[in-house]
């Protein structure tokens, strides 16, 4: 049986190896872009030598690859697993919602990689969104109206376009972020201070437990148990990034 340990344990250092690498493209890549990130800086970052960095991924297309699916697998598994648990559907939908909004700001290297990867869409350029949206949103998108209407069928949900709910839902939270810059110049205040968020995470949730919900009573008491059972995390910036994504991609590292 101890003829395996050796193995085991190299198999172990090599996932981590390559996990620090990942982390380390991630907030590099975010931050310069892939015609602006440095290997070697990525290499420093990650504790590494440029051969062994090589020896992982054969170019630093293929490292940008890996540090997307890196990324979106982590949100996706995330997601996936608040959608999939046994609480209602119109309960999932506002944990999704919130995990959505509190994703927006404590992790903004997925929020940059995004928005890169969709200038270079619509500019015609190379780019992976096709892959990312099949391999990665689809299922989430599919999941969520599954969800959707299986809380309008149970008389849970209003009756209305599941689409037309998770746009709603999902796109408030992200006019809320992409409007910050105006926001600061035309009311003076700071969108993005934690007094300010706490503030409008609440908000969006308790109104989407009086709008969508046939019982609002039920639905201010799902909002308010969400609330409670779902504290603020610390925002984070480029570098660090949050543990529950660590934790799912570590996982997801190995023999890729």
């Amino acid at each position: 049986m101890n003829t395996n340990t050796p193995s085991r344990t190299q198999a172990e250092r090599a996932d981590q190896t390559r996990a620090r690498i990942l982390d380390a493209a991630v907030r590099q890549f975010s931050a310069s872009g892939l015609a602006g990130a440095r290997t070697e800086q990525i290499a420093e970052e990650a504790g590494v030598n440029k051969a062994l960095l090589y020896y992982y991924f054969k170019s630093k297309e293929d490292l940008y690859a890996a540090a997307l699916e890196f990324v979106f697998d982590g949100v996706r598994t995330s997601s996936l697993a608040l959608l999939e648990a046994g609480a209602s559907a119109g309960e999932r939908f506002l944990q999704i919602v919130l995990n959505h909004f509190d994703r927006s700001y404590s992790y903004p290297a997925l929020q940059s990689l995004m928005h890169q990867e969709m200038v270079r869409l619509h500019r015609g350029e190379e780019h992976r969104m096709e892959q990312m949206a099949e391999k990665f949103f689809r299922p989430m998108w599919v999941k969520l109206e599954e969800v959707l209407e299986e809380g309008i069928a149970s008389g849970e949900l209003i009756r209305v376009d599941p689409a037309q709910m998770r746009y709603a839902a999902l796109g408030a939270n992200l006019f809320y972020f992409l409007s910050a810059p105006l926001t600061r110049l035309a009311y003076g205040t700071e969108p993005l201070e934690r007094g300010e968020l706490e503030h409008r995470r609440r908000a969006a949730i308790e109104y989407l437990g009086q709008a969508i919900f046939i019982d609002r009573e039920q639905g201010t008491r799902i909002a308010a148990r969400v609330m409670a059972e779902t504290p603020m995390p610390e925002t984070s910036g480029f570098r660090q990034m949050p543990q529950e994504f660590r934790a799912i991609n570590t996982d997801k590292v190995r023999h890729k």
